[in-house]
């Protein structure tokens, strides 16, 4: 395994945007910077989700805007390159399988519906909706073979109680109480749909990813990996989250932001290379002059990125 990995890991559900590819560029730096190496990793697993040729597209946009990657699918054929793939979550399912198995007596079957748990919950409220309040954590054998008569389970981790600490790299010292805040979360959904907080832990061990850059709206998560990291008896990598780059209004970018996607600068012709210098100005930067991404990396710092989140200008192309 490399002594530093970094990696990103692009979703194909819609177009990248600025945020996205500010993202992908300090991950992308903060490996390199390092002299490390770098993964591209598609998660696809919400298959329904998906959009097709999305996926194929974002890696041409981040190759266009001058990232590559050691390991991932190759930019223009989408062909696995490297020891550690496949790189597409959806083909990895059986590792995910795997992990679930070894979390005998931490994971459970759960029947509840989404209506049900917020009609039985109270706050508060997490980024994946009301708290589970723990409605099937101690069902009886007979109970559960009694509800798979009408009902596929889910499957829930029994988050223990008590405060998870970290130090991320831009956002400082953290403490999340699991249970306090989420309670016992899904691993894999009803239909078979294995959960981001599961895949994610299974995917950066497996992949040797000993760093993970990703957007701070993502923070909260991380205290759930951490316990997913200790059950499984994994190594934990070192976190950075990012602030989030909001348009000039305030407002968070999305993927419906035709405007500032990859997609529309680079049919407009923008020169990337202008996209990552107002992508390197916006995450505090030392001003430096025009070069190469390796350039770059040579005087990235980490500490410089704001905590923040930060404004796109009106016009910057």
């Amino acid at each position: 395994m490399d002594v530093v990995r970094g990696r990103f890991a692009p979703s194909p559900t819609g177009e990248l945007h600025l945020g996205n590819a500010r993202t992908a560029l300090l991950a992308w730096l903060w490996a390199k910077s390092a002299g490390g190496g770098f993964t591209l990793r598609i998660e696809d697993l919400d298959r329904p989700r998906e959009r097709p040729g999305m996926a194929q597209r974002q890696l041409a946009e981040l190759f266009w805007l001058g990232i590559d990657w050691d390991e991932g699918p190759d930019p223009q054929t989408g062909v696995d390159e490297g020891a550690r793939g496949p790189y597409r979550q959806s083909k990895r399912t059986k590792l995910y399988d795997d992990a679930l198995g070894r979390l005998d007596g931490l994971a459970y079957e759960c029947f509840c519906s989404r209506a049900e748990i917020a009609a039985a919950a109270s706050a508060p409220h997490g980024d994946e909706g009301p708290r589970y309040p723990g409605t099937c954590a101690n069902l009886s054998s007979d109970q559960r073979s009694e509800r798979r008569r009408t009902r596929a389970p889910a499957f829930r981790f029994r988050a223990p109680a008590g405060a998870v600490r970290f130090e991320d790299e831009i956002q400082g010292p953290q403490e999340i109480d699991v249970q306090a805040e989420t309670g016992d979360f899904v691993l894999q959904r009803a239909d078979g749909i294995h959960a981001y907080q599961l895949a994610v832990v299974v995917d950066d061990a497996a992949m040797g990813i000993s760093q993970v850059l990703r957007g701070a709206d993502l923070l909260s998560s991380t205290a759930r990996q951490i316990l997913l990291y200790r059950a499984l008896g994994l190594q934990m990598p070192r976190w950075a989250h990012a602030p989030l780059v909001v348009s000039a209004s305030g407002e968070r970018l999305a993927k419906r932001d035709r405007a500032l996607s990859l997609d529309s600068l680079r049919a407009r012709n923008v020169d990337p290379g202008r996209i990552v210098d107002a992508l390197w100005r916006l995450s505090g930067q030392a001003a430096v002059l025009p070069g190469s991404l390796a350039d770059r990396a040579r005087s990235f710092d980490l500490k410089r990125v704001p905590g923040a989140p930060l404004a796109l200008p009106d016009s910057p192309w």
